[in-house]
């Protein structure tokens, strides 16, 4: 009987244990940026952008017009996916087809393999990018490390790669802010060496970490000089660029 309860209590106790880790982590992930209300113009269709949804409840941001590529992207952690519709609406725009993934809880952590079969709904695209924001962006690397053969490139915002992906054919873009408050600058330049040799670049001069999505600021964020929208196109300029020169 005695051993019976030792057993009991212990049960008990694991038990508690497992619950208080549940709450902690449902109470951590339900506080997370919301999306901007200027957002929801960029959630709708218009003339050059056909917007609609998967099955998977992913977003679909379809040029109208011929299509130069595709890009699968990943939002940056704790923030509502439906915050990079302005990036991407004006990506699809200039040509690109995007999908926005929608993550567990919003932390693409939870999703690194939510890309598997969403290009496979479009045969007709043959070249297509990796891309995120953030913890976004550190999701897509490590999905492009065990991907690198069906994909062109990677583009990084605001991120860096923790896996080496040097030995790689991808075509890497990695684009900050000069104003980020968030990005660890040293960890960004010490993984620099995980990126093929051919890596680009590029720094957004008053540009912020929040102001690649629509969001609002994020804490600890560094002050722009800039507007979010100013930011979103210097953003699809470089990124149309950079596929222009993969073509």
């Amino acid at each position: 009987m005695k051993k019976a309860r030792i057993i009991r209590r212990v049960l008990i106790s694991v038990l508690l244990v497992i619950a208080v880790l549940f709450t902690t982590f449902f109470v951590y992930t339900a506080d997370y940026y919301k999306a901007s209300e200027n957002v929801d113009t960029s959630l709708e269709s218009d003339d050059d952008v056909n917007v609609y949804m998967l099955d998977s409840n992913d977003m679909v941001f379809s040029p109208t017009g011929d299509v130069k590529a595709g890009i699968i992207f990943y939002p940056g952690g704790k923030v509502e996916y439906t915050s990079y519709a302005p990036l991407l609406h004006e990506l699809a725009s200039e040509g690109v087809l995007c999908i926005l993934v929608k993550m567990p809880r919003n932390l693409a952590i939870l999703g690194i393999n939510r890309a598997d079969g969403l290009k496979e709904n479009f045969p007709e695209i043959t070249d297509w990018y990796m891309a995120g924001h953030s913890l976004g962006g550190a999701c897509a690397s490590m999905y492009i490390n065990k991907h690198s053969s069906e994909y062109t490139g990677l583009i990084l915002l605001a991120a860096y790669s923790t896996k080496d992906l040097s030995k790689t054919n991808i075509n890497v873009l990695s684009i900050y802010g000069s104003e980020d408050g968030v990005l660890k600058k040293d960890s960004y330049e010490k993984n620099k060496s995980n990126l093929p040799d051919n890596w680009v670049e590029e720094v957004i001069q008053g540009g912020c970490h929040s102001f690649f999505g629509s969001y609002g600021l994020q804490d600890g964020d560094g002050n722009a000089t800039i507007t979010n929208k100013d930011q979103i196109d210097i953003t699809t300029g470089f990124i149309i660029n950079f596929i222009s020169e993969q073509s």
